[in-house]
C-alpha cells in the first residue's frame, strides 16, 4: 500500500515537533524499492501554485500537478518548457500542401507510358489550356492541408500525453481520486535528478501540503538514489527531534 503522512499544522514550535516526528514515523525510515514518487495533497489553487513555483526554483525537473480543473497559469510556475505540437501541426500542413500539389499534378498534368495504367495520370488537353494550373487546383491543395495538419495535431496530442495511457501508479492512491473533484496534487517523481527522499518529503509539508504520500509501483523498476545523493536515515532524524 501506499503510505502516507500528515504535513505539519499551525500551532506552538513544541506541538510542530511533535508532528514532524509522528510525519516521519508514518513513512518508512528509507524509500521503498519500488518507490515511484511522492504526491503531496493540497486542499487550495494558491498553495498548489505557490509550490509548484517552489519546486521549479529547487531545480525540480520532473513533477506534475493535478487539479479538477485547469489552472491557466500553471505551466509557467512549474517552469513547463513550450509544447512543440504547433511545430508538428506545421509539419503536418506543409506535407499536405506538397502533397496535395504533387497529387493533382500527377493525376491531371503527366502521364507516363511506363508505369502501371492504375498509377498513371490522366494528361487531358481542353481548348489548348495548359494541363496544370495552380488556381484551379488551389482547393484541392487546400483541403490537403487542413487533413494533414489535423492528422499531425491530433496524433501528436496523443504521442506527447504519452496515450493511450491504460496505468498509472498514481491510479493506486485513494486520495488521487479526489483530483477530479476537490483536491490539488503535486507529484514529484522518484527519478528526478534533484530527488532526495527525506527532503523532498520536508520541502512539500514546509509548502503547505495536507499530507503526503509515497506512491509505489510493485511492477515498476527498482528505485535507486544515485550515487552522493543517498536518502540519510529517518530514524535518526526523528530521534534528533524528540
Amino acid at each position: 500500500m501506499n503510505q502516507s503522512r500528515t504535513a505539519r499544522t499551525p500551532g506552538n514550535a513544541a506541538q510542530a515537533t511533535v508532528n514532524d516526528a509522528l510525519a516521519l514515523e508514518a513513512l518508512p525510515a528509507h524509500p521503498p524499492a519500488d518507490l515511484v514518487g511522492l504526491l503531496a495533497e493540497f486542499e487550495t489553487v494558491g498553495p498548489v501554485v505557490h509550490a509548484a513555483r517552489r519546486m521549479r526554483d529547487a531545480g525540480y525537473e520532473r513533477f506534475d500537478v493535478h487539479s479538477p480543473f485547469p489552472i491557466h497559469y500553471i505551466d509557467k510556475a512549474m517552469g513547463a518548457p513550450r509544447t512543440i505540437l504547433p511545430w508538428l501541426t506545421l509539419g503536418g500542413g506543409v506535407a499536405g500542401f506538397f502533397a496535395g500539389l504533387m497529387l493533382v499534378w500527377w493525376t491531371n498534368a503527366t502521364t507516363f507510358d511506363d508505369v502501371a495504367t492504375s498509377f498513371q495520370g490522366y494528361k487531358y488537353l481542353i481548348s489548348g489550356k495548359p494541363t496544370f494550373s495552380l488556381p484551379a487546383n488551389i482547393p484541392i491543395i487546400f483541403e490537403t492541408t487542413v487533413l494533414f495538419a489535423a492528422f499531425a495535431a491530433v496524433l501528436g496530442m496523443f504521442g506527447l500525453n504519452k496515450l493511450p495511457m491504460l496505468y498509472n501508479p498514481l491510479f493506486r492512491s485513494e486520495r488521487f481520486r479526489r483530483a477530479t473533484n476537490d483536491r490539488f496534487f503535486v507529484f514529484v517523481m522518484a527519478d528526478d535528478p534533484v530527488f532526495e527522499y527525506q527532503t523532498t518529503c520536508d520541502m512539500l509539508c514546509e509548502l503547505g501540503a495536507t499530507t503526503v504520500e509515497a506512491v509505489t509501483d510493485p511492477g515498476g523498476p527498482t528505485f535507486e538514489p544515485s550515487p552522493g545523493n543517498a536518502p540519510p536515515d529517518l530514524e535518526a532524524a526523528i530521534a534528533t527531534r524528540h
